[in-house]
């Protein structure tokens, strides 16, 4: 049972595909072994951060921070990416010829199988924990089998652990080859050092025309991998050894069904200098246990010895240390990632007003114009759903008053800056005949602004080449000045215009270019003063940005929050604010869920908030950087047949106990939701036998009968919860069922059967909650915390399991 653990030296959490991995499997205590944490204590708990702990070898001082010598310098710091997997060497059984799968070896006890690698040459050794193979100008060496294994129906997998140097070559090349008993004949990859090429081959005459050549990752190609099934031939690559990408197929050789073959790993070149291939993990099943960043690297010593004793989180430690965030609408612009965006959401004894679209633009000023109007910030309501307050612009008159303004500078003037624009604001007035937004070139002979016109419509002015400024009347509402709030997007590539999430024009002859540096908010150059508010001024380039959805997005963002969206596209939306590509999403159950506009609270906040309200389950995944949410339904009633496992009570550790307390009894709900009623839900029957239990919620529903429903699944699921097991400890590695039993995660499901005759049952389902795993030599112990399957089972009509009046009559939510 290999254990494999690898630091992301130099490379950041958030960004997987970019970590180049190095393995430090070596340096582990494995007397005192690996604990990981994952999950739940029970299904009314939230889940926690996944945590990893485990003690390095620190003899050389490569893992002492700030070590100039160590060969990870300087890059041993404070969250440090790692990943730890364990990996199943598959043992061979029966006579020879044997299935090339279990051509298995971790090369760990340096000291050559001669029964696996019988024709070794070229002074091929098993050293360092590899395969290692030496590179020789002008000659070839190899680890290579006996013609003792089939392919057909199997496969061969092998982790490129150490990886040679062009060294001074001409050619050079590394290959892994299943070979025919026709010389010349034969199939798999071949790498090439030099040209730093990977190409999946089929050869015969140790040429194959057809191949593809890839150019080489040192992180999505480290282990390869052929295979045979159903009558084709599979070349894969993978990046950890799990999770395996197919890049090239063929329909499968004849030769390859009907003989044994030899399984070779050889290395060549031209000439140059020698250097190694080093190979390890031949065959081995891997499977990921955690995967996340070391909190710190604190330097211990005992005696002459020293040691570095790391604690480790996963990505929730990065997503709760985030900043809380934005109302929904600002972080929408945001993922836009604007050229600049000012909010305007400044307290009230502000004088200017910030950039925070992250391009370093200055703030803008409030400029006064003649004497008198105010500008005080911070004194109007804005948008519906944002919770936040904006500037009152209250001018003496069209030219007297305050307005903001801006150079933006040299840097938004020239290449790469210079592009076609995409402008956007929120405003509200009762006034006509007033500016919205300019921007100008500094000598003003590029110009173009949105205003209000005398008759309450919108209109775009612009002015080229010095020329005098055109006005162009926007299509749509003609009642602008209303005293509402609008939203205006103005796409300047197409000529398009979105009025409150609508296009209301797409046929504008306005000039197209961008030079104009200097931007005026609520007013122009000293005059049609603005009198109203106008809030989240944003400008974007066109080549990043897509008007149309941004319009709609944000005009339902900042009028509704999104309230209504389904609870999966919510998760999608809250994990995209953090930064978060996608979200693994589970079962098919997904309420509408309220408005969250308003900011103040974290990501991991509102995450949660949909998730209590769903009754689901929110945790990161533990082979990548990766959020899963799991809908209520995925634990309805599950089948047999998908059980992760089953075990015989004989097979678990001590400790295994069942309960039957008021631990999770609940029996009186009282539920609400924003905007909606205050409801409550009991069970007399329960409330007379054992007194009130009360549970209070507060739930993101968008109606009242959705808050009833999730407080009669409570009361139903908890009034009288029956005896379960919570805790099942397995020491799993010695048991035949090894690998099936690492695949159970949260929300998973096993039986324990031939329970003693005191138990309440012959065998009992349990759900997995969360685990504690402890990983040590020829040990790997799993306490999993588990809730009885029942608790989640629904009524299905006329079913012997499912409608049993009292006990499974439970209505679905």
């Amino acid at each position: 049972m290999p254990l494999i653990v690898e630091m992301g030296w130099g490379g950041l959490v958030q960004y997987p595909s970019t970590i180049t991995w190095t393995d430090i499997s070596r340096r582990v205590d494995m007397g005192r072994g690996v604990t990981i944490t994952r999950g739940a204590s029970d299904e009314r708990s939230e889940t926690q951060p996944g945590t990893a702990t485990l003690r390095l070898d620190n003899q050389d001082g490569g893992l002492t921070p700030g070590n100039p010598g160590s060969p990870y310098w300087p890059y041993v710091r404070r969250g440090a990416p790692i990943r730890i997997s364990v990996a199943l060497i598959p043992k061979r059984s029966g006579a020879a010829p044997w299935p090339l799968e279990y051509l298995a070896d971790d090369f760990d006890d340096n000291t050559r199988d001669t029964v696996l690698w019988s024709g070794n040459y070229g002074g091929a050794t098993e050293t360092g924990g590899a395969a290692r193979v030496p590179v020789i100008p002008g000659g070839y060496a190899a680890y290579k089998s006996g013609r003792s294994w089939t392919l057909a129906g199997s496969q061969y997998s092998v982790r490129l652990a150490t990886l040679p140097a062009a060294g001074g070559s001409s050619d050079a090349s590394v290959s892994v080859m299943a070979t025919s008993t026709t010389d010349g004949t034969r199939i798999g990859w071949t790498y090439n050092p030099v040209a730093g090429t990977l190409r999946p081959v089929s050869e015969v005459g140790y040429y194959d025309a057809s191949a593809p050549t890839l150019t080489f990752s040192a992180i999505n190609h480290r282990w390869l991998r052929i295979r045979e099934s159903g009558g084709t031939f599979y070349w894969e690559t993978s990046s950890d050894g799990f999770g395996w990408t197919v890049r090239r197929t063929l329909a499968t050789p004849a030769w390859v069904t009907s003989q044994a073959v030899i399984l070779e790993m050889v290395a060549s070149r031209t000439g140059g200098v020698q250097d190694y291939v080093d190979f390890d993990l031949a065959g081995a099943i891997v499977r990921p246990r955690f995967y996340g960043m070391v909190n710190e690297f604190p330097v211990d010593f005992e005696g002459l010895t020293s040691y570095v004793s790391i604690t480790c989180t996963d990505l929730f430690k990065r997503l709760n240390k985030l900043a809380a965030l934005r109302s929904m609408l600002a972080q929408e612009i945001l993922a836009q990632a604007p050229m600049v965006y000012y909010p305007l959401t400044e307290a009230d004894d502000a004088t200017s007003a910030g950039d925070i679209g992250g391009n370093a633009a200055p703030a803008l000023a409030i400029t006064q114009q003649g004497s008198g109007g105010t500008l005080a910030m911070s004194a109007a309501p804005g948008p519906t759903e944002t919770g936040e307050q904006v500037p009152l612009f209250t001018p003496s008159s069209a030219t007297q008053g305050k307005w903001l303004t801006v150079d933006l500078g040299p840097q938004f003037e020239d290449p790469p800056m210079y592009q076609y624009l995409c402008f956007e604001a929120w405003f509200q007035t009762t006034t006509t005949g007033r500016c919205i937004l300019g921007v100008h070139t500094l000598d003003r002979s590029d110009q173009h602004l949105l205003s209000i016109a005398a008759g309450g419509g919108l209109q775009i002015e612009w002015a080229m080449e010095g020329g005098p400024l055109t006005t162009e009347p926007v299509s749509g509402p003609t009642t602008m000045a209303d005293g509402n709030w609008h939203h205006v997007v103005y796409d300047q590539r197409e000529g398009k215009v979105w009025v409150d999430g609508a296009l209301v024009d797409s046929g504008l002859a306005v000039s197209r270019r961008w030079g104009e540096r200097v931007v005026h908010v609520g007013g122009y150059r000293g005059t049609r003063l603005w009198s109203g508010s106008i809030a989240h001024v944003a400008i974007h380039s066109t080549l990043s940005v897509s008007a149309g959805p941004t319009a709609v997005g944000h005009w339902t963002a900042g009028t509704t929050g999104y309230a209504g969206e389904p609870a999966d596209e919510r998760v999608q939306r809250l994990a995209g604010y953090a930064g978060l590509p996608s979200v693994t999403v589970w079962g098919s159950t997904h309420d509408p869920i309220a408005s969250q506009g308003p900011g103040g609270s974290s990501v991991v906040a509102r995450l949660r908030e949909v998730e209590s309200t769903e009754s689901g389950r929110l945790f990161a995944e533990r082979d990548w950087y990766g959020l899963a949410y799991q809908s209520r339904d995925l634990r309805y009633n599950p089948d047999p047949m998908y059980e992760t496992f089953t075990i015989a009570y004989a097979d678990v550790e001590p400790g295994t106990s069942i309960r039957d307390d008021d631990q999770k009894l609940v029996n009186v709900v009282d539920a609400g939701r924003p905007g909606g009623a205050n409801q409550r839900v009991t069970a007399p029957a329960s409330v007379l036998a054992f007194g009130e239990y009360e549970q209070p919620l507060s739930l993101l529903k968008t109606s009242d009968n959705s808050v009833l429903d999730a407080a009669y699944w409570l009361v139903s699921r908890y009034a009288n919860p029956g005896p379960e097991l919570r805790e099942v400890p397995i020491e799993a590695y010695s048991l035949p069922n090894y690998l099936d039993i690492l695949d159970a995660d949260i929300s998973t499901y096993f039986s324990v059967t031939d329970l003693p005759a005191q138990a309440p049952a012959l065998w009992l389902r349990v759900t997995v909650e969360g685990y504690t795993e402890t990983i040590k030599e020829g040990s790997h112990l799993l306490a999993f915390h588990t809730s009885a399957t029942a608790t989640d089972s629904v009524w299905v009509l006329d079913d012997p399991t499912y409608s049993v009046l009292d006990s499974t009559t439970r209505l679905a939510y």
